[in-house]
């Protein structure tokens, strides 16, 4: 079995500062074509520890992708040390200094200076990957059978590299499995009831075919991986069980496509020609975010108001303010008003309201951090459910957007 390797380069990595997606959306990329990724390796910009990580990976794999390192800056150092470890010398590549001269000149309309035309330099033993959406280029190389790719840490980069040049490269050189992947979603129960729910089921699996529970914030996704060398095979088998396990779980289900509450529920209100609105205060527009991050939201959400404070309640969402004074902003009585405010003034037939401690101060006995109250409805009905979250500040948050995402979803489904 062909093996890869992933090598992320950056003090910023080890030290938290920046977090690597690169290697996750690499890894799932990867994942996608049949490649298996066998090791991920983050490393600083420590020129012996990079080394190390090149020794190191050559040994678990035959293709070695890293990423990060090739800027135009002092701590930039991945160039010259693979020039040196695969014994080049630097030369300028006339395409890349095309490449620099053009995006300096007629897209940056910045003077150019020796430290920019220094990325046109590479190795004169590597195949050059021209980068299409920046100014460093990609090096691959090869010794005794391993591949090694050098890519820029820039994410948009390096996705265009991989998607254009690195991964169809690597489909015409090796003969990978072909790996099917099915998900389901569940909502509101944990995953260990699941196991248990679906232990014969999964005692059963054949052991070409593997299960994974994926929880996240009262979800969890199930995934079934099946690989082989015949495609009809691989899909027929995994088809067969994956409708065993939709059975099984029909009843926590909320989708059977790997994808998040905010878009089971924008598929729902589309199906339904229906809009929604949101009216947020504890969550400060993080439901909002989460519903705009679906690709086409705007042909179902209308908008949001986020109404913090009392004024705000009482100005964009009619919230009477004797409500406010008696029962105070989280309670059962204010997110009702909040919900009939935002149907009038965002004009939806759908709305979400929610008001709640997320703290970790604001809570007294009566309402401790944590309480939030949610309501849902349209114009001639309302629902309304309190929840407890017993976390930090943030994931009472998410907590909360998602609960509120799926109390919308089966009054919809109910509706």
């Amino acid at each position: 079995m062909t093996n890869t390797s992933i090598i992320t380069i950056g003090d910023e990595l080890l030290i938290g500062q920046v977090i690597d997606t690169n290697s996750a959306w690499m890894a799932q990329e990867l994942n996608k074509a049949g490649i298996r990724v066998k090791r991920r390796v983050a490393v600083g910009d420590m020129a012996d520890e990079i080394r190390e990580a090149l020794d190191q990976e050559s040994v678990h794999a035959d293709i070695i992708l890293i990423t990060g390192g090739l800027g135009p800056t002092a701590d930039d150092i991945t160039k010259p040390l693979l020039c040196d470890y695969f014994n080049g010398k630097l030369i300028v590549n006339e395409e890349a200094l095309l490449n620099v001269k053009y995006l300096f000149e007629q897209v940056f309309k910045r003077a150019l200076t020796d430290r920019n035309l220094r990325q046109a330099e590479v190795p004169d033993n590597c195949i050059v990957i021209p980068n299409k959406r920046g100014s460093a280029p990609g090096m691959w190389f090869e010794r005794e059978g391993k591949i090694f790719v050098s890519m820029p840490g820039v994410p948009y980069e390096m996705k265009g590299m991989m998607e254009d040049d690195v991964i169809p490269s690597l489909i015409k050189r090796f003969s990978f499995p072909h790996i099917a992947h099915r998900t389901l979603v569940t909502f509101g129960v944990g995953e260990s009831m699941i196991a248990d729910m679906i232990l014969d089921f999964e005692t059963n699996l054949p052991a070409h075919i593997k299960l994974a529970y994926l929880p996240n914030y009262g979800m969890v996704r199930l995934r079934l991986t099946s690989s082989g060398t015949n495609a009809d095979i691989v899909e027929k088998d995994i088809n067969t069980y994956f409708s065993a396990l939709q059975l099984l779980t029909q009843a926590f289900m909320i989708t059977d496509k790997d994808e998040p509450m905010e878009q089971v529920l924008g598929h729902l209100l589309l199906q339904k020609n229906k809009t929604m609105c949101t009216a947020e205060s504890c969550t400060g527009g993080y439901i909002a975010h989460l519903i705009t991050s679906v690709p086409g939201s705007s042909a179902f959400y209308n908008g949001s108001v986020i109404s913090y404070s009392y004024k705000a309640k009482e100005e964009l969402l009619n919230v009477q303010e004797k409500t406010l004074l008696n029962k105070g902003a989280v309670s059962e009585e204010v997110v009702l008003e909040m919900v009939k405010g935002a149907l009038n003034n965002v004009a939806s037939d759908y709305a979400i309201a929610v008001s709640g401690i997320m703290g970790p101060n604001g809570g007294t006995p009566d309402k401790p951090v944590g309480t939030v109250w949610v309501a849902v409805g349209n114009n001639t009905k309302q629902v309304t459910r309190k929840f407890h979250f017993r976390f930090d500040r943030q994931r009472n948050i998410q907590l909360t957007a998602m609960n509120a995402l799926n109390l919308l979803r089966e009054f919809v489904i109910a509706d």
